[in-house]
């Protein structure tokens, strides 16, 4: 079948049952939003240390108390790294603006954990393969130890 098949075939789906079709979910809708404002800020050179502390602060637990201790882990371990919105999530940039990590809440997609992830801008290139984002229920000493380690590879 056909894109514009497609595309029509889900236009009358949704004129069907009287929702508009935008082809994303209200998450999906509100990322892209988050996006947005964040280019603005980038503008005008907005606070974005306060910015994420924000964020930080809207979150329930136990996303909160696991997004405070990333932020501290972080930013102990990768002075070098600016934190940052990023599609409103907690993040932290190089010196060129590109996000090596975030923190995504479970809360925030109605996941069942959340997220601590690297991008491809992170130095954690091993062999032809290697994790690039880790589930997150709870943090120990241990996990924060694992999570301090990869930040300062993920920089070096």
């Amino acid at each position: 079948m056909s894109t514009k098949k497609n595309t029509q075939k889900s236009a009358k789906s949704a004129a069907a049952t009287g929702k508009k079709s935008t082809g994303l979910t209200a998450e999906e809708r509100a990322a892209m939003k988050e996006a947005l404002r964040e280019r603005k800020m980038e503008a005008e050179k907005a606070d974005w240390e306060g910015a994420v502390l924000a964020k930080i602060a809207e979150m329930p637990e136990p996303d909160r108390v696991l997004a405070e201790r990333i932020h501290a882990i972080v930013k102990a371990n990768a002075p070098s790294l600016s934190p940052k919105t990023w599609y409103g999530m907690p993040a932290y940039a190089n010196q060129d603006g590109k996000v090596i990590c975030f923190f995504q809440s479970a809360d925030k997609f109605k996941a069942r954990y959340a997220t601590f992830g690297f991008n491809d801008t992170a130095n954690l290139d091993e062999g032809a393969m290697w994790p690039t984002s880790f589930a997150l229920k709870k943090l120990t000493a241990a996990e924060e130890s694992k999570i301090a380690a990869l930040v300062k590879k993920a920089v070096s």
